[in-house]
């Protein structure tokens, strides 16, 4: 029973039972992928939706989820003393074998201890015995995992496609032979790519940095990271989990390409993930329409670090969009870089609903752009903008960085002035235009040029924004920033050692949660850690010396140190380092040139590519214009779902059925269906209506079957008819709902006096008051008829109101108190002999 759900803000980020979910109740092995951040963050992490495909397709292996639990359920889990526990099967992740975390943000450290802590797992690696599960970390947070050395059994570095496989089998074999944990770790200290911290020693020097590095396993100097060679076959998981609720990336998400040369010596992934390996066209049609297919999804986002590289963007995106603009899908190009976007580009990109329109220039001068190698020019801005202006889009949003290495106050000036220019572009292009700058704080990561810089203080920060936004509202120019205090403490982090360990297990103890939410970031709480650890944060932000000895020294990535050194050097000289993709080898180190080497496609025409890929029509489709009526019930897990949430539901089912839905007509259109009542969440329903707009051709049975044959679990549609196109809408022939509802055990006595008197009443005003709304009207004149039934459930007739506010005027008990009411709408009562229907039950 999920009852306990009931006391959250949204239940469907922990009820599970989405479809395209994996569940395996009797697998040898089962691993827990968890991700430190709220479900709706999580749940748009590709990186996770491929290992979750890559480990479910082994037999014996199960892949759940978990992710970290918002403060309203963790004090609801510690109030009540339960575990933390999997979406799949609700198995707590004390019970699983091992438990695998993306280390995606340092500012998500605390929220990793505080779900081991909320499974009763030990926090510290030393502590744990063989029968507690391996703790494993991978992601762009292990380029210097050491802050976590303390509470990771190992860490898998670079691609996990193939290394995750080769763990869990390290993991089964080892299990079978019975090795005690350390032997299970040495084990997996011989798998290319793992890390195991605790078989290495590290030793500082008095100044506090560190002196020496070693390892105690033979062999084991230096652990290499791990590069998929090829993307063109790499697994792709084309059925992915299909939320019920909205996620941060909504969206069919496709990896088009792996690795950027363009060398911006900011950036981490930049280095991490080099050389550049493309996925052919081809390739990636099929994983779109697998995609689209099974998940319902109306938008495509193609993914890499920038997809305007793409050897086959435009002919690819013209595929896309002959393929799918008809059925209302659209493109986006989340990472598109100045410069490469052409006038057919933003043609075709416009073609359903414009996406949202993003730059990044970076720096404002171009002394700035050419110190990072941004390799873009005020002028290749300039015209992207204009561009995008003239197709139609009223906003784009510039992406700047303060605090770059060599950075003065007429930098930042800089990026005022060169979004007034861009601002211009949408008064040249007729159209007017706005322009919102959103400006990060530089925070220097491992394995970049950068890795030696100093990071500007908080101090800093503020007096840098307090400059650009009063600049900024002289030109009416929307400003958002990013605040001072989380970018230091990312910055700690990111380039810390082991000694913040201690740091992490008391910021976790006094409560430090969700440290990259603003609204729950307590910088108070952090000092007061630093504070008792006896450790100064702003130490770590200090530049760091040529020679000196780094924490992560021992971890390699592939580009080599002196690759790097040589650009921090290039950088303060101003040099610009050309795109190996299209010149020489730069050097890097990243290529051995006959496994790891650049995989770029040949630049393919349109017509070649849709000959290979045509577009593909439903049997459904056709001309003219019908309307069905369904009766459908939500019951089980699924009453959890909020009315968006099954809003959402449908317009997934109905896409994923094929059905040939028509839309509304503007600028986002939508499904045209309808709902006839807002259930509130927690009440399930066997009686409830909707009505859907299709395309001729379809007919009312086509309807149901293809509904019910997507539709999860406890969701079934039990009527559906085509009705007139000029039938009354449900809104207007349903005249008041039937529900039940059972009292919690000693509550029900004296139902039968307490409801006559109820009913004694003339009248009995109401008022509810949420978010700041106000809405009255009268429980008595609403309520049609009450009665008490044989089981001692209350049986409600009612026009409007909410079914638990009559049982809390009848009883005189509070809302909260009637909180774990069961609670079942059985009937719609209508006029004039709409729709009839038999009482459920």
């Amino acid at each position: 029973m999920q009852e306990y759900l009931l006391g959250v803000e949204k239940p469907a980020r922990y009820m599970g039972h989405e479809m395209g979910a994996v569940i395996k109740p009797d697998a040898e092995l089962r691993i827990a992928l968890a991700f430190p951040d709220v479900y709706e963050v999580g749940m748009s992490h590709l990186g996770l939706k491929i290992l979750y495909a890559v480990l479910n397709e082994l037999p014996w292996v199960a892949a759940e989820r978990v992710y970290a639990p918002w403060p309203d359920m963790e004090e609801l889990l510690r109030r009540e003393g339960r575990p933390l526990v999997t979406l799949e099967t609700a198995r707590s992740l004390a019970d699983v074998q091992v438990i695998g975390f993306t280390l995606q943000y340092e500012l998500s450290y605390t929220n990793i201890l505080n779900m081991l802590d909320l499974a009763g797992i030990p926090l510290c690696a030393a502590d744990r015995t063989d029968r507690d599960p391996l703790v494993i970390g991978g992601g762009p947070c292990a380029a210097n995992p050491e802050p976590l050395a303390d509470f990771f059994d190992a860490f898998v570095l670079g691609d996990g496609e193939e290394v995750v496989v080769e763990l869990v089998v390290a993991v089964r074999e080892g299990r079978r032979a019975g090795l005690s944990r350390e032997q299970m770790l040495d084990r997996l200290a011989g798998i290319p790519g793992v890390y195991v911290p605790s078989l290495f020693e590290i030793a500082y020097d008095p100044s506090g940095r560190v002196s020496g590095i070693k390892a105690k396993k033979a062999g084991y100097e230096r652990v290499q990271r791990r590069c998929l060679p090829d993307l063109e076959h790499a697994p792709f998981p084309v059925a992915p989990v299909v939320p019920f609720l909205k996620t941060v990336h909504d969206r069919v998400s496709i990896e088009i390409a792996r690795g950027c040369t363009r060398g911006c010596r900011f950036c981490q992934a930049g280095y991490l993930y080099r050389p550049v390996r493309e996925r052919s066209p081809e390739r990636v049609l099929s994983c779109v329409a697998d995609s689209l297919r099974a998940s319902g999804y109306e938008e495509i986002s193609l993914l890499s670090l920038s997809a305007g590289d793409y050897s086959c963007i435009e002919p690819l995106l013209k595929a896309l969009m002959g393929r799918y603009a008809e059925d209302r899908i659209a493109v986006s190009l989340p990472s598109l870089r100045v410069g490469t976007l052409t006038q057919e580009l933003v043609d075709e990109i416009k073609k359903v609903r414009k996406t949202g329109f993003t730059l990044a220039p970076e720096a404002g001068s171009e002394r700035m752009r050419q110190a990072i190698n941004k390799g873009i020019s005020e002028q290749d801005l300039l015209d992207n903008a204009y561009a995008a202006y003239a197709a139609g889009w009223r906003l784009i949003k510039l992406y700047f960085m303060i605090g770059l290495p060599g950075e003065t106050d007429d930098d930042v000036l800089a990026i005022v002035d060169l979004a007034r220019k861009v601002k211009i572009q949408g008064k040249r292009a007729g159209r007017g235009g706005e322009v919102n700058v959103s400006v990060s704080n530089f925070v220097p990561k491992s394995h970049t040029p950068f890795q030696w810089s100093a990071q500007i203080g908080e101090a800093a920060i503020s007096a840098r924004q307090k400059l650009l936004r009063g600049e900024l509202r002289r030109g009416k120019l929307n400003f958002k920033w990013h605040d001072a205090p989380l970018s230091s403490l990312e910055g700690v982090f990111a380039r810390g050692d082991r000694r913040l360990g201690k740091v992490l297990l008391r910021a976790q103890a006094v409560g430090c949660r969700f440290d990259g939410w603003g609204e729950h970031f307590r910088s108070d709480l952090w000092q007061q850690a630093f504070a008792e650890c006896m450790v100064e944060p702003a130490w770590y932000l200090r530049q760091r010396g040529p020679d000196e000895l780094l924490p992560w020294d021992h971890l390699d990535y592939g580009v080599t140190k002196e690759f790097l050194k040589a650009e921090w050097e290039r950088s303060q000289q101003g040099i610009y380092t050309r795109d190996c993709r299209n010149g020489d080898c730069s050097g890097c180190g990243a290529c051995d040139f006959s496994r790891v080497r650049p995989q770029l496609v040949e630049h393919a025409a349109e017509t070649t590519i849709l000959a290979a890929h045509p577009p593909q029509s439903t049997d459904m489709a056709a001309s003219g214009h019908a309307r069905v009526r369904l009766r459908f019930e939500k019951r089980g897990s699924m009453r959890f779902l909020s009315h968006l949430e099954m809003l959402n539901l449908f317009t997934r089912a109905v896409s994923r059925a094929g059905i040939p839905i028509r839309f509304s007509q503007g600028f986002h259109p939508h499904p045209r269906f309808s709902f006839a009542t807002a259930l509130s969440v927690g009440v399930e329903s066997y009686c409830e209506y909707m009505d859907l707009d299709i395309n001729g051709g379809c007919t009312a049975q086509q309807v149901m079957d293809g509904l019910n044959s997507v539709l999860p679990s406890g969701v079934l549609v039990v009527v559906a008819e085509e009705i007139p196109l000029n039938s009354p809408s449900l809104s207007v022939i349903i005249k008041a709902v039937r529900y039940r509802v059972a009292l919690p055990g000693g509550l029900a006595q004296g139902l039968d006096a307490q409801v006559a008197a109820f009913l004694a009443l003339d009248s009995l005003p109401y008022r509810r008051e949420k978010r700041g709304k106000v809405t009255e009207f009268d429980l008595r004149h609403e309520a049609r008829s009450i009665a008490v039934t044989a089981a001692e459930e209350l049986d409600l007739v009612i026009c409007r109101g909410k079914p638990l506010e009559f049982v809390a005027a009848i009883t005189g008990l509070p809302l909260e108190q009637l909180a774990d009411c069961k609670r079942a709408l059985y009937r719609a009562e209508q006029g004039e002999g709409h729709c009839r229907e038999h009482l459920q039950g």
